[in-house]
């Protein structure tokens, strides 16, 4: 990716600040995302977790909500945990609707309440044959509906618990709270790496998910 162009956090609510950790110990620059002069220039969007309830309340009172959306469309996104519920297109109990990106019905807290978080070794075929990655679930969501666009990148069991649509990567777990940086690593050179600086401004602010191109 080219090194001048930051990738930007969001920062509104929820663990930022171990998402920009994570992206500086591979070298890349970070901006956090506040307002809406943060989302110029930016080489993708990275969506933590927390309160998706308080997310959008947030981005609804601040007014960034419009600005974000347009940002969400044209950027590559990685997405965890709360951040893959605002990307998703179903999710219940939410005070606004998420932005419809990701084609995959997601379902909050599925996995119990903080008392009910754990680790697990996945399967994670996407970063090399045979890999292997230790998840960390906190609160996590469930993808119960993924469309046929979507690829799962990361199983528990026979569970997606990641999965991608063209630049749009979104994770039930939190792979920013290990040592491992291997999923970020993968994002940088697949994704990001991939998709040209012009796109990020020349995509129409409205357009679907379904006009993105799925790279292999």
């Amino acid at each position: 990716m080219d090194p001048v162009r930051p990738i930007g956090v969001f920062a509104l609510q929820g663990d930022f600040v171990r998402h920009a950790e994570a992206w500086r110990k591979l070298g890349v620059p970070v901006r956090e995302v506040r307002r809406a002069a943060d989302l110029e220039g930016l080489a993708a969007l990275s969506l933590p977790g927390g309160e998706s309830t308080t997310m959008l309340r947030l981005l609804a009172v601040t007014g960034l909500r419009d600005a974000f959306g347009a940002a969400l469309a044209r950027l590559p996104v990685f997405a965890t945990c709360a951040g893959a519920i605002l990307v998703g297109k179903d999710a219940e109990r939410l005070p606004a609707p998420p932005f419809g990106l990701l084609d995959a019905g997601i379902a909050r807290n599925a996995y119990g309440t903080q008392l009910d978080s754990f680790e697990a070794v996945l399967d994670a075929p996407v970063l090399g044959e045979g890999a292997t990655f230790r998840g960390v679930f906190i609160r996590a969501p469930r993808f119960l509906r993924l469309g046929p666009g979507v690829e799962t990148i990361a199983r528990h069991g026979a569970e997606a618990v990641a999965v991608r649509q063209g630049v749009i990567a979104a994770f039930a777990f939190h792979p920013e709270l290990t040592d491992d940086l291997r999923f970020h690593t993968w994002f940088l050179d697949t994704i990001v790496a991939t998709h040209p600086a012009d796109a990020a401004t020349a995509a129409p602010p409205s357009a679907p998910a379904s006009t993105r191109p799925v790279v292999a």
